[in-house]
């Protein structure tokens, strides 16, 4: 019994509470993705989204697992797409663009919302206690937001960012490359897993936080100081 109270006292707990101090970050971050998604399509004319009960703020109408996974291990992953018929778009192609568009759009709002708290969130953060954890996951969250905007602005299907590229094709053109959708999947993964995208990808992705931060500093200073 002594060697096993030695032993669980001796775990590195760290990895399993960083884990799990995202999880709140990550499902707040991919149900406003897919939530600006649906909420769009409806906009535009499209009701797909509301009739498979997509237009909530309740995550787990959202969440894909292994894309959850993904997000809590590497800050890379992807939800449940929302449902969407581009049929009932009255311009289809720029209408599913903006739909696509929305999902990173939203991310980029939401990073920079909690942002423009970065004054009162670096005093928090240095006053330890509750207020420490609640500015650290405030903080995580904004950064996994950006960092989900740009890897959905990747033109690889099925992401956001080839919807948004192919837009500017012919009709003949978009729907032979929107065929093969499914198959980009796996490009992804293969890519992801090799680390041949990871690298250049977090180069940008860091770049973006840093460059919102940068941009709301101006404004939390006049606010709060």
């Amino acid at each position: 019994m002594g060697e096993f109270v030695t032993f669980w006292k001796g775990l590195d707990w760290t990895v399993l509470t960083g884990m799990l101090m995202s999880i709140v970050p990550v499902l707040l971050c991919l149900t406003i993705h897919e939530l600006a998604h649906g909420t769009v399509a409806y906009a535009l004319g499209d009701d797909t989204a509301k009739r498979s009960g997509r237009l909530t703020l309740n995550p787990l109408r959202h969440i894909d697992p292994m894309g959850l996974v993904m997000m809590l291990v590497i800050r890379i992953g992807w939800a449940k797409p929302v449902p969407v018929d581009m049929g009932n778009f009255k311009r289809p192609k720029l209408d599913m663009a903006i739909t696509a568009l929305a999902g990173p759009v939203s991310n980029f709002l939401l990073t920079a919302s909690i942002f423009l708290f970065q004054v009162p969130l670096m005093r928090l953060n240095q006053g330890g206690g509750i207020g420490h954890e609640i500015a650290q996951m405030l903080i995580t969250t904004a950064v996994i937001s950006a960092y989900l905007g740009v890897f959905n602005l990747m033109p690889i299907p099925p992401l956001d960012g080839s919807k948004i590229m192919f837009s500017f094709l012919r009709d003949n053109h978009y729907n032979w490359l929107m065929r093969f959708e499914r198959f980009g999947f796996i490009i992804l993964m293969v890519l992801v897993w090799t680390g041949m995208l990871t690298g250049p990808l977090r180069d940008i992705m860091d770049g973006v936080v840093a460059w919102i931060a940068q941009l709301t500093f101006g404004p939390s200073t006049f606010l709060f100081s």
